[in-house]
C-alpha cells in the first residue's frame, strides 16, 4: 500500500503548491470568466440541503486518485467536541440530509454516535463508503449497524472488472469491494422494495472524463449481476478532480494541461447551474466551513465575512453565501465524455484531423486505442423529402 503525498514529503502535500499550478494554468480561461459568460458569476448559494461532514483523513486504502490524500498514515481526524458542534448546528435547522465523508468516514470512532444522533433527528444520513473498510476485524457488525439504521450507502467502485479497480485502489481491493457489496445485498441493500439504498459512484481510470452515466450504470448493473450476482440502487458517474493525488499523476505523467483543457472544452452550463456546493454545506475534520469537499481539501474557507468554524454556525447567512470558485471548478461543470451521434442510414467514413489514413487499423482504430472514452454512433430513421 502507498503512502500518502504529506508521508512522501512531496510538494504537493502543500495546499499552496497545488493552488499555484491551478492558478497558472493557461490552457483554459479563468473558471470565473466562463461562469460570467453563463450569467452564474459570482456564483451563489440556493439554500442547504446537504449538511456534508468530513470526519477526517485516516483511511485503509491509499487511491491514487484521491483528492484527500487520505490513508493508514494520516492522523487528522474529528473529535468528540467537534462532533458535538456539528450535530447541535444541525439540530438548529431543517437540513433534510447528513452526508458523512473522510477518509474512511467509519474508521473516525465517533461515526456511530453521528449516525445514531443524525437519525434521531430525523435525517437522511449517507454514508461515503468505499466497501473493503466493511471487511476490516476493527468494524464488525459496521454493515449491519449501517442497514439498522438505513443509511444510505454511497460506494466507490471504479470498474467492474478487477484490473482498473485494482490499479486505481491497490491490489486486491477489487475482490473485497465484491464481498462488501455482496454482505450489503444480503442485508437488503440494492434490493428492490427493500427501502436501503445502495448507490454506486464510479469514476474514471486515468486522464478521462467519464462516459454517459446511463449506458455504463447499464453496463455495471449487467456486469456485476452476471459475474458476482450484485445488485445496487443506482450508478452516478463522478469527474476526477485535478487536485492532489490526481493532480501529481497528471503533472508526473505530462497529462495535466491536456486534461485541464479537456474538463474546460466540456464544460456544461447545466451541470455549472446544478453544482453540489450550491446545496451543500462542508464541514471539515476540525469544524471548519467550507463550499464543498473540494475547497476544503485546496484549503480555501468561506470568505465573504462568513462564519468560518461550526461553532459559529449561521444557517440563513450560509444559505445565501457567495461561493469560491477556481480553477479546480471545472472538474464539477464538465459534461459527460461520451457523444452520441444520430446519423441516417448509409456509409460514413470516421476520421480524425492530423491522423494517418493509411494504417490498416484506420483512424478509428487510433481513436479507441488513445482513449476509454466510448463512441455510440446510433442509426436514424431516414427522412424523405
Amino acid at each position: 500500500m502507498g503512502l500518502s503525498l504529506l508521508a512522501r514529503n512531496n510538494p504537493l502535500a502543500s495546499t499552496d503548491e497545488q493552488n499555484r499550478i491551478l492558478a497558472r494554468t493557461d490552457v483554459c480561461p479563468p473558471f470565473e470568466a466562463r461562469m460570467h459568460q453563463v450569467g452564474l458569476d459570482p456564483l451563489h448559494a440556493t439554500g442547504i440541503t446537504v449538511f456534508q461532514i468530513n470526519v477526517g483523513k485516516l483511511c485503509n486504502q491509499t487511491c491514487r486518485h484521491c483528492h484527500v490524500d487520505a490513508g493508514p498514515d494520516r492522523q487528522e481526524i474529528m473529535t468528540r467536541e467537534t462532533a458535538e458542534l456539528c450535530i447541535k448546528a444541525l439540530a438548529e435547522t431543517d437540513i433534510p440530509t447528513v452526508d458523512i465523508t473522510g477518509g474512511a468516514p467509519e474508521l473516525n470512532p465517533n461515526f456511530r454516535w453521528l449516525v445514531e444522533q443524525s437519525r434521531a433527528l430525523g435525517r437522511h444520513v449517507m454514508d461515503r463508503c468505499n466497501l473493503s473498510v466493511l471487511l476490516l476485524p476493527s468494524q464488525a457488525a459496521l454493515a449491519e449497524f449501517l442497514a439498522h439504521h438505513r443509511v444510505e450507502v454511497v460506494a466507490s467502485l471504479p470498474y467492474f472488472r478487477s484490473s482498473q479497480t485494482d490499479a486505481q485502489r491497490g491490489d486486491g481491493v477489487f475482490e473485497k469491494s465484491i464481498g462488501a457489496l455482496q454482505l450489503l445485498n444480503k442485508l437488503g441493500y440494492g434490493v428492490e422494495g427493500s427501502g436501503l439504498i445502495l448507490n454506486l459512484v464510479q469514476n474514471p481510470v486515468g486522464a478521462f472524463l467519464p462516459p454517459k452515466q446511463e449506458a455504463i450504470e447499464a453496463q455495471f448493473r449487467k456486469e456485476l449481476a452476471r459475474q458476482h450476482g450484485v445488485v445496487f440502487t443506482h450508478l452516478y458517474t463522478i469527474t476526477n478532480m485535478p487536485i492532489s493525488r490526481l493532480l501529481e499523476f497528471l503533472v508526473e505523467s505530462g497529462n495535466y494541461e491536456g486534461y485541464m483543457e479537456r474538463l474546460a472544452n466540456a464544460f456544461n452550463p447545466a451541470a455549472a447551474a446544478g453544482v453540489m456546493c450550491r446545496y451543500t454545506i462542508s464541514i471539515g475534520w476540525d469544524g471548519a466551513l467550507y463550499d464543498c469537499d473540494f475547497n476544503q481539501m485546496l484549503d480555501m474557507p468561506l470568505n465573504h465575512g462568513l462564519p468560518h468554524h461550526i461553532r459559529d454556525f449561521d444557517a440563513y447567512l450560509l444559505a445565501r453565501r457567495e461561493i469560491r470558485t477556481g480553477q479546480h471548478c471545472y472538474g464539477c461543470t464538465a459534461g459527460s465524455g461520451e457523444d452520441v451521434i444520430q446519423l441516417p442510414p448509409g456509409t460514413y467514413l470516421l476520421t480524425k484531423p492530423g491522423l494517418d489514413d493509411t494504417g490498416a487499423g484506420g483512424d478509428l482504430d487510433d481513436v479507441t486505442r488513445t482513449t476509454t472514452l466510448p463512441l455510440t454512433i446510433e442509426e436514424a430513421q431516414a427522412v424523405i423529402h
